[in-house]
């Protein structure tokens, strides 16, 4: 129940609407406390002597009470459950707004399904406790004590017998809250295993169909499907059991009460309309004991959701914007780019995603066993902690070089030689381990990631379009039209668009799934151009488009990428030659630098690079092969 505290500064902008759908509920309580008392008072007046004109007063009486009673409880449903929905619709934004602070470290140890789950299922879990259960138990309670006033002032000792059976309650309680706590928890992991399977499949669904998985899909869905049912079985099971158990208690003390109270009638203790109040306020004793385990049942699942989405809010980024940032000079073109020095190496490796029902129900078991995960990327066994035993490997070190104001640079190397990392150490997705990067001579590191972020433009390798227009793809981070047009039209993209049949206003599938790889890639490009960046970031950004249309938009580059500095990241060769500078990665390690002729005149990784491209590009196009392949500038 403490992760239920860090809703109260949630609740206290809505305090007035806390405060009024408090008072509602105190009212209806005590409103309906006042029935029984009035159908005493209407009972003994039809003894023999009494008025019938009371009886009707008191008729008259209960009604309206009854009536007022109905507008209060309206009055803290609307209230109680208003505050309840503008909790969670603020609880959510905040989720998301943290979220989109976090860094690529901690997306890569999280699985997307685990956050949809956290912010769907587990929001609403949260919202449960922030409203009806706040009400129900503020209504029960309240509810409960004017009923135990009440039976008190009727006959204190048969008050003391009729709640004797109800002593065991407050352990049963504590006992079966902490198992439906500990059994939600599991329900909720697991079903964020679940919505990860399923984001998972829809996202590979390409994948799973040309390797024929449907029928393997289906049954390991099946088997996770089995398993969440299960589990919310046990919990069911824990539920059905608590208000049986509750009834129970109370049902005994109305047995007694049916014994001891008929025979303080028989004597004249009491009176028989004493008799029946006294009936209805038990009746309002114990309904309260039961509906309070409800609001038990409502509190403890708040409570393990909540833990859940503490782990999101208490979870900082490694990479931060600082105190007190400092400021950029003032520049109409590009920007000098410096590395002194840089290694990187990944601060913490992801874990491997389950693939299967049972590495998924393992790893959401409760088990005390150590869980061993291998480490691919660093070859390295993470213990149940999660931290590895080794230190990881570096992408690169000992990485220098100076990218003068205007100017472009090339690199190029292998798969997996780290150009994409040095790509991600300039955007500060990844800080560097160890060295400098400088941008007009101040550090990245002191400035704000607005700051930074605002001088680029970045095409990733893996192009990310949205579910929505092609235009306002093109305007993500402008909103300037005839930049956008101008930046499709270097992208070579603006006849791609004409043959859309609603041109750029078309709305593009998820991710972009109706444009092929080339288009995607030439989206992305025209997007990054559109916000005019003083510094422009390709990596591999032409690796999916033909090599005439790769041509075509490197022509159109030469001219936009004038005065702007630029760092073009491929392993084709072909995209780099016309820079100004090309740096060759191998090993982790700068090999080579220098210009396209100076480094075909080496022969030494880059002329290999260009030569066994070369074979390829002659192989794809038919042409017949030479043991050599001819390598001009």
């Amino acid at each position: 129940m403490r992760a239920l505290r860090r809703l109260i500064p949630y609740l206290r902008p809505y305090r007035r609407l806390l405060a009024g759908g408090l008072a509602c509920v105190v009212i209806s309580g005590a409103l309906g406390s006042i029935n029984p008392m009035l159908l005493r008072r209407g009972i003994d007046s039809m003894q023999p002597g009494g008025s019938v004109s009371t009886a009707w007063r008191v008729a008259a009486m209960m009604l309206g009470v009854s009536l007022a009673g109905g507008v209060f409880r309206f009055g803290m449903r609307q209230l109680l459950n208003a505050l309840s929905r503008r909790v969670e619709y603020d609880l959510r934004n905040d989720l998301l707004q943290h979220l989109l602070t976090l860094d690529a470290a901690y997306f890569g140890r999280t699985r997307t399904g685990e956050l949809m789950a956290r912010l769907t299922n587990d929001l609403s879990a949260v919202r449960m406790a922030a409203g009806p259960a706040i009400m129900y138990l503020v209504n029960t309670t309240v509810g409960g004590l004017f009923a135990l006033g009440f039976m008190l002032a009727i006959e204190p000792r048969l008050t003391a017998l009729a709640l004797l059976p109800m002593l065991p309650l407050p352990w049963v309680m504590i006992r079966l809250g902490r198992q439906i706590h500990e059994r939600f928890e599991e329900v909720q992991e697991h079903f964020g295993a679940m919505t990860t399977r399923v984001q998972e499949n829809l996202a590979g669904t390409r994948i799973v169909r040309a390797y024929r998985q449907e029928a393997a899909e289906e049954r390991r869905w099946r088997a996770l499907s089995e398993d969440y049912l299960e589990r919310n079985l046990r919990l069911a099971r824990l539920q059905a059991l608590m208000n049986p158990t509750f009834a129970l208690l109370g049902g005994a003390g109305t047995v007694i009460v049916l014994g001891a109270g008929g025979a303080l009638v028989m004597r004249g203790t009491i009176t028989v309309g004493d008799f029946v109040a006294f009936g209805m306020y038990l009746t309002m004793l114990v309904w309260p004991l039961i509906a309070l385990g409800w609001v038990t049942n409502l509190f403890q699942r708040a409570s393990a959701s909540m833990e859940r989405l503490e782990q999101v809010l208490d979870s900082m980024p490694q990479v931060t914007s600082p105190p007190e940032p400092r400021a950029l000079p003032a520049t109409t073109g590009g920007r000098t780019l410096e590395f002194r020095d840089v290694g990187f190496a990944y601060p913490t490796p992801p874990p491997l995603v389950p693939t299967t029902s049972e590495a998924i129900s393992a790893t959401m078991s409760r088990s005390t066993e150590p869980r061993v995960v291998l480490d691919v990327a660093h070859s390295k066994t993470i213990g149940t902690s999660g931290a590895a035993t080794l230190e990881p490997r570096w992408v690169f070190r000992h990485v220098s070089f100076t990218v003068p104001a205007g100017a472009t640079l090339g690199i190029v190397g292998a798969t997996g030689s780290g150009k994409s990392a040095l790509i991600d150490l300039i955007t500060r997705t990844w800080d560097p381990t160890e060295g400098e990067i400088l941008l007009d001579g101040v550090p990245i590191r002191t400035l704000s990631l607005d700051t930074l972020r605002r001088e680029l433009g970045v095409v990733p390798q893996e192009s990310v379009l949205f579910s929505d227009t092609i235009r306002s793809n093109l305007t993500y981070g402008t909103s300037d039209d005839a930049a956008v047009d101008w930046a499709a039209d270097v992208a070579q993209l603006t006849e791609t668009i004409r043959d859309f049949p609603g041109g750029f206003e078309t709305i593009l599938g998820e991710r972009g799934i109706n444009l092929s790889g080339g288009q995607k890639q030439r989206a992305a490009l025209a997007r990054a151009l559109a916000r005019r960046p003083s510094i422009v970031l390709l990596d591999d950004a032409l690796s999916a488009v033909d090599t005439h249309t790769e041509a075509a938009i490197l022509h159109g580059l030469r001219e936009v990428l004038a005065g702007r500095t630029a760092i073009i990241a491929s392993h084709r060769v072909t995209a780099i030659r016309d820079a100004d500078q090309i740096i060759v990665l191998d090993g982790g390690r700068v090999v080579e630098s220098g210009t396209h002729t100076t480094l075909l005149a080496r022969r030494g990784r880059y002329w290999t690079l260009l030569a066994r491209q070369q074979l390829e590009d002659e192989v794809e196009d038919g042409a017949p092969e030479a043991d050599t392949p001819a390598v001009s500038g």
